[in-house]
């Protein structure tokens, strides 16, 4: 399958943070989009709470002049990272009173985040869900009634 320079650095970044034990859903750092940008955290000051998918006036002003950042402008970062933190367990916006995982750090918790990441970054490349495994098992999904016992 033929993936963009992009997908294949953020996927080596993920995959490398994920088994050194530096991904961390609540560190703009260490978070999903933290790793893709290299451990930096400006891309925080794109939104005015982690885990919005509303851009701020600055982030307005880089998405308007085209402003990529490793790839990724600035609403398709805020956008893996809310993917990133639902797929965990978090209520976003982050905030000390909203729902979260009672361990953040299960490597469980941690892989539903980054497999949701992974087929949110397949989708905005436009390529097959790798996550998805109905191929290999040579199933197709259709929408199916149960039957109440």
């Amino acid at each position: 399958m033929e993936t963009t320079t992009r997908f294949n650095l953020a996927i080596n970044k993920l995959y490398h943070a994920f088994h050194a034990d530096t991904l961390h859903p609540e560190c703009s750092k260490q978070c999903a989009v933290g790793n893709i940008l290299d451990h930096k955290d400006a891309w925080k000051h794109l939104t005015d709470n982690h885990g919005s998918t509303q851009l701020n006036y600055l982030g307005q002003v880089h998405q308007t002049l085209g402003r990529r950042f490793n790839g990724y402008t600035p609403l398709e970062l805020l956008q893996i990272e809310a993917t990133f933190l639902k797929a965990c367990g978090y209520t976003i916006p982050l905030h000390h009173t909203n729902k979260k995982p009672i361990n953040s750090s299960d490597k469980y918790i941690l892989f539903k985040g980054l497999s949701a990441v992974v087929s949110y970054l397949c989708k905005l490349d436009d390529s097959p869900d790798i996550m998805d495994c109905s191929k290999l098992f040579k199933y197709e999904i259709t929408k199916t009634e149960y039957l109440k016992a």
